[in-house]
């Protein structure tokens, strides 16, 4: 008898200290890191394609698109590592290289009429968006599930389970100044 209701007290007592909505929260924000994952990589795809449009017009700027491959590889590396922090560094390193790879475009108006380079620069801008979107949402997740788990009796739960507080994905320092854009020096001629 006294193991009958051991068993059936037992879900009732791992429901209570927040075993399940741990795991639930875990899981969100887990999910939610993948899109940023997703959304990273879609840029990255773009990114060929991008360069090699402004190549054709552009075939003296080759450190900018060395940087821009760099870059690229980078966030490869890091969606592969899973590490939020090697995240962020990696997309903000693309960032830049793509904002001095349209910098670049700026200085050709021809390239700035290019259909395929129109469409590619709205891809990119909508892909921009959903990173965006993407690391609000993983961070609201991370923010529920770290909130969860601080909580009373929930910290004694995770203790035992071993559920650890997850990273926020913040913008690297100095990301917040716009980047400086210099057209000085003249452009020499498409060929």
């Amino acid at each position: 008898m006294k193991s009958r209701f051991l068993v059936l007290l037992l879900p009732l007592t791992l429901g209570a200290c927040g075993y399940n909505r741990i795991q639930t929260l875990d899981e969100q924000a887990a999910s939610a890191k993948q899109q940023i994952e997703v959304q990273l990589q879609r840029r990255a795809d773009l990114v060929p394609n991008l360069v090699n449009t402004v190549k054709g017009y552009a075939a003296h700027e080759e450190a900018v698109f060395t940087e821009v491959a760099n870059a690229r590889a980078a966030v490869g590396g890091a969606i592969r590592s899973g590490d939020p922090a090697q995240q962020v560094a990696a997309d903000n390193q693309l960032t830049g290289a793509l904002g001095r790879l349209i910098a670049v475009a700026e200085a050709y108006p021809q390239l700035k009429a290019d259909a395929e380079f129109l469409r590619l620069q709205d891809e990119l801008a909508g892909t921009e968006n959903r990173i965006a979107v993407s690391r609000s949402d993983y961070n609201a997740a991370v923010k529920d599930y770290n909130t969860y788990i601080r909580g009373f009796p929930q910290v004694i739960t995770a203790k035992v389970t071993g559920a650890k507080s997850r990273p926020y994905y913040e913008a690297a320092p100095g990301s917040n100044v716009a980047p400086t854009v210099d057209f000085s020096k003249p452009a020499a001629a498409p060929k």
